[in-house]
Formats: structure tokens, C-alpha cells, sequence
């Protein structure tokens, strides 16, 4: 068997933990839009980025999630040049298995060495000796998903990774994977108006995995005023964000929004959300009523 290969006598060197002792608050922070333009290079504002992501750590933000494809770079050294050395209990989540080779261009390179590069290349911009949860970005589909995952399963071993989970995955993804290493979180997209993951939803569930919903306010679309949500924000005194966020944590246990900005305010509003309780009839009736729209966005397009 090559180097590349899985070896399926490697031992299991970790257990899948339990949500509530990885994530003390489940509302997290993306960090896609701290970069430049068609997330291409450093963010506009720097000094802005570095005060947002402070400002996040003190109202108690407790899971960040970044990729080195971001930027690329970029956004795991503005994380570490703000926060390092990292406060206790904060779970710095990246990514790797993308390369970029321009503005908006997203190519997927599942390799064993572009991931071991990858992996190493996270630890020296995050300063860190060990990468909390470590996510392959999106499986290759030039590459079996076996020897990706080997290469981090030999990187965990290593002592180089705590965790692996999986980005942009289905549930075949998830089951193949779970035969090779344990996957302890997955991030796919998630919001009210699209639903299209509710099968990973509930497989998380039944697991106990960490579901991390990312693009979880529809880019700003369900931010909007929308005469479905604007009822209840007005009800909870509320914005429309906070409500969609709000239906999310209450979707399921699992669940973790991580909603991005490099805004302060933006950030603070979607904290909001966490004091926010929506009776049984107000998640039914938004639950019924996005499904309706997407329902109606899929026909129109």
C-alpha cells in the first residue's frame, strides 16, 4: 500500500466528543468576508477586522471558523494577529482541500500532500501546535475520499489536528467517512429558505456531530425586511436576522450558526439572537412559511 493510502490498522486516537463540552456557546463566527474582494487577498479595513474579532471574543464567541483558502491566508492571520495568544475555551476551526487561483476561483485538491502542506501551513499562521477541529473543505472528486482522510488521520496521530469533520458534504459523504475516521463536525450550507441538507441535519443528530451552518442568513437575503419575519422580529422587538438565526438555534441541539461579517454592529445584532426564545407556534409558522418561499423561489428559477 502507498504512503497516500489509508492504513486501516491506524489506531482510532480520539473519540467523537459531546457538542455541549467542544462548543460552549453555539453561535459562531465565519470569517470568509474579513478578507478582500471575491475573499482575494487582505480586507480593506484591517484595523476594522482586528476590532470586530475582538469584539467577538468579549461577548463570547466561542467557535471561529476560517479556511486557509480564504484569502488565501488572509483571514487566518488576521485571526491570529487579534487574538493570539487565544483565550480559554475558544475553538479555532479551518479548513483545508481548496487552492485558489484567482479572485471568485475555487479549485478542490484533496491530496494527501496539499493537505499535509495545507495542515502545516494553518498551524504556523495561527500559531498554534495543534489545530482544534480541522475540516477538509469539499471532497475532490479526483481523489478517493479514503486517502484524504488518511492523510489527516495520519496528521491527527501526529498530534497536528484534534478533530476532523467534513465541508460541503452529503450523507453517502458522511457514512463513507465515518468508516475511516470519526467525524466529529460537518459545515454545509443552512438556512430558513434552504433546506436542502435537512437529511445531514438529522444524521448529525442521531450521531451527536456538530452540524455548523454556514451562509446561515442566505447572504444577507433573510437580514431583509420580509413581511414573514417581520411580524415576529416586531413581536420580539427584534431584526429579521436575529429571528432567522433564533429559529436555527432552536432548530436542533446540534446546530451552530456561523454567521460571517467584518462588521462590529453586524456582529452584535446576530449575538442578539441568543436571547431570543420563539414560541412553538412562531417556529412552526416560520418553519411553514420559508418552505412555502423556497418552494416558490425554486419554481421561479
Amino acid at each position: 500500500m502507498s504512503e497516500s493510502r489509508y492504513n486501516s490498522d491506524l489506531p482510532q486516537v480520539v473519540e467523537v466528543p459531546r457538542i455541549d463540552t467542544f462548543v460552549a456557546q453555539r453561535l459562531g463566527l465565519g470569517t470568509l468576508r474579513i478578507t478582500g474582494n471575491g475573499a482575494w487577498g487582505p480586507p480593506a479595513d484591517r484595523d476594522a477586522v482586528q476590532t470586530m474579532l475582538k469584539r467577538a471574543v468579549e461577548l463570547g464567541v466561542t467557535l471561529i471558523d476560517t479556511a486557509d483558502a480564504y484569502g488565501p491566508e488572509a483571514s487566518e492571520l488576521q485571526i491570529a494577529a487579534a487574538l493570539h495568544p487565544y483565550p480559554d475555551r475558544l475553538v479555532i476551526v479551518t479548513k483545508g482541500g481548496y487552492e485558489r487561483p484567482g479572485r471568485h476561483q475555487w479549485r478542490a485538491n484533496g491530496s494527501p500532500r496539499h493537505l499535509r502542506l495545507a495542515v502545516e501551513g494553518s498551524l504556523r499562521r495561527l500559531r498554534l501546535d495543534c489545530i482544534d477541529l480541522y475540516l477538509l473543505h469539499a471532497p475532490d472528486p479526483y481523489v478517493p475520499l479514503e486517502e484524504s482522510l488518511g492523510a489527516l488521520a495520519r496528521l491527527q496521530e501526529a498530534g497536528k489536528i484534534r478533530y476532523i469533520g467534513l465541508s460541503n458534504v452529503d450523507v453517502e459523504h458522511i457514512h463513507s467517512a465515518s468508516q475511516i475516521v470519526p467525524i466529529a463536525a460537518v459545515q454545509n450550507r443552512y438556512h430558513l429558505l434552504d433546506r436542502t441538507f435537512e437529511d445531514v441535519v438529522s444524521m448529525c443528530e442521531q450521531v451527536g456531530c456538530l452540524f455548523m451552518a454556514h451562509f446561515p442568513l442566505a447572504k444577507g437575503k433573510l437580514a431583509q425586511v420580509d413581511s414573514g419575519l417581520r411580524q415576529i422580529a416586531e413581536r420580539h422587538n427584534a431584526t429579521s436576522a436575529q429571528i432567522a438565526l433564533a429559529w436555527l438555534l432552536q432548530r436542533s441541539p446540534v446546530l451552530c450558526p456561523i454567521p460571517g461579517t467584518s462588521s462590529v454592529r453586524h456582529l452584535e445584532e446576530n449575538m442578539g439572537a441568543l436571547k431570543i426564545q420563539l414560541s412553538q407556534q412562531e417556529f412552526a409558522q416560520l418553519s411553514k412559511f420559508c418552505s412555502l418561499r423556497a418552494q416558490e423561489t425554486m419554481v421561479s428559477d
